[in-house]
Formats: C-alpha cells, sequence, structure tokens
C-alpha cells in the first residue's frame, strides 16, 4: 500500500506543469515582447526646431535673393539697352572705318553723333527746312512708309525743342471716361465749334491708350481741362513709365499763378 501511493504521487507530480511553463507567463512574455521601443521625447523637439531653421532660413534667402533681383534689374536693363544703342549707332559708321584700316570701338559712335549734330544745324537753316520739306513730300507720296513717317515724326516732334504746330502744346488732365476719373493726355490743337447758342472753344485732347504712339482724341471745352504745372518731357516720362513716374504733388497753373499774386500779410500791415 505504501508504494502504490508513493507511485501515484509520483505520476502526479509529473502531470503538475510548473510554475514557469504556465500560460500565463508565456503570455506576459510575448506582451513584453510585442511592446515597441519606445522613443525619447527630445527627439520629436529637435525634429521641429530643425524645421522651423529651416523655413526661416529659406524665407531669409528667397527675400535676400527677390531683392538682389529687384536691384540688379533695372541696371541690366539699362546697361542692355545702353550697350545695344551703342552697337546699333556705332553700326552706322564703323564699316568705312573698318574698310580704311581703322578698328577702335566707339569710333563710329561718336560719329554718329557728330554727324546727328551737324544735321541739327542744317535742318535749322532755311536750306535744311527746304530740303527736307521736299524729301518728306516724295516720302508721303509712299503707300506703306507714310504712314510709318507720320507716326514717328509725330512722337519726334512733340519732344522737339522747338515747339511747332505738330508738337504737343500742353500736358492736359480731363475727366474720362466718367466723373470723378482723370485721364491724362497731350492739348494738341484748338477748335472753335459753332452753334445756335453761340461759338465754344474746344480744344484737340490726345489720350495715349498704349504708352505714346497710339491713343485716342478728345474734343474737351478749353474751361473743363486742367493743365497741370508739368513739362512736355515729364508728361512723356510719365506715360512712358506707366505712371511710376508721376509727382506727388501736381496743382494747376492757375492756382500757382494765383498763388504768386497774392500779397502777403506783412505788406498789408
Amino acid at each position: 500500500m505504501a508504494e502504490d501511493s508513493n507511485n501515484r504521487a509520483k505520476k502526479e507530480s509529473t502531470l503538475i506543469p510548473s510554475s514557469s511553463n504556465s500560460p500565463r507567463h508565456t503570455q506576459d512574455i510575448e506582451i513584453e515582447a510585442d511592446d515597441p521601443v519606445k522613443s525619447p521625447p527630445n527627439s520629436a523637439n529637435n525634429s521641429s526646431t530643425r524645421k522651423a531653421c529651416y523655413a526661416v532660413l529659406q524665407s531669409w534667402a528667397s527675400k535676400k535673393f527677390m531683392t538682389g533681383c529687384v536691384v540688379l534689374f533695372p541696371v541690366a536693363v539699362t546697361f542692355f539697352i545702353t550697350w545695344w544703342f551703342i552697337q546699333f549707332v556705332d553700326g552706322f559708321f564703323s564699316p568705312i572705318y573698318e574698310r580704311l584700316g581703322i578698328d577702335i570701338f566707339g569710333l563710329g559712335f561718336m560719329t554718329s553723333l557728330i554727324f546727328t549734330f551737324f544735321v541739327g544745324i542744317f535742318a535749322s537753316s532755311w536750306l535744311g527746312a527746304t530740303v527736307f520739306l521736299i524729301g518728306e513730300w516724295f516720302i508721303k507720296r509712299m503707300p506703306f512708309v507714310k504712314h510709318i513717317y507720320s507716326a514717328s515724326k509725330q512722337i519726334s516732334s512733340a519732344i522737339s525743342p522747338d515747339q511747332n504746330t505738330t508738337a504737343f502744346k500742353e500736358v492736359a488732365i480731363i475727366h474720362h471716361p466718367r466723373v470723378g476719373e482723370y485721364a491724362f493726355g497731350f492739348i494738341t490743337s484748338s477748335v472753335v465749334l459753332q452753334r445756335d447758342a453761340g461759338d465754344e472753344e474746344l480744344c484737340s485732347v490726345y489720350v495715349p491708350t498704349n504708352h505714346l504712339y497710339i491713343g485716342d482724341v478728345f474734343l474737351v471745352n478749353s474751361k473743363e481741362i486742367i493743365r497741370p504745372n508739368l513739362s512736355i518731357r515729364e508728361g512723356i516720362e510719365i506715360i512712358v513709365s506707366v505712371g511710376m513716374s508721376m509727382p506727388q504733388v501736381i496743382s494747376p497753373l492757375e492756382r500757382i499763378t494765383h498763388q504768386n499774386n497774392m500779397i502777403p500779410l506783412n505788406r498789408v500791415m
């Protein structure tokens, strides 16, 4: 009997699983193995700081680059146009010097300037005016060339120091296209409109719509025209620069004349 009880105890001990191999213990081990490795909290802050610094640096660099472009753009355009103009003018007489064996850059340009100066002297004389008048008569008989010549002469006459009948007379500001809005133009001529109520003096005002050589012509009553204190050259600069050279203050000529004619108070006293 004692041997049977000992054998039975050995069999039960072999059937009882050990605590180390229990299912709960293995489940805990699996959960611990599945847990990811947690990153330190400082790494996220460092990445956000790096991104903010990169954004600030990129914004600063782009602003400085655009500032450099804004500064260099007018310089580059001025240099390019000036260089093109010098080469264009120099090309008139430089082939002559090349045939003579003279190769000096700028000599043709200087010769062109001197030639233009003497042409101006010749055109100011009676003989030169007659020659150019005859040449203009022939040009105006050509079908296509006459339109190009008329447009270019109108522009050159506007900036000519000799204010002849075809040049712009004055700078004008008119109400256009509606009340409260103004248009910038040039007075080219005047005309008298005969009506039953009486004659009315009108001024022909040229308002450029595409820089200077294309525009509209309006007949405006001379009393309704505002004549600012601007010269013809200043008006052309305003049109060509699309208004960027507009002065901050514009005063009509009537107001300036009235202010000059006012007697100071100290003289009255």
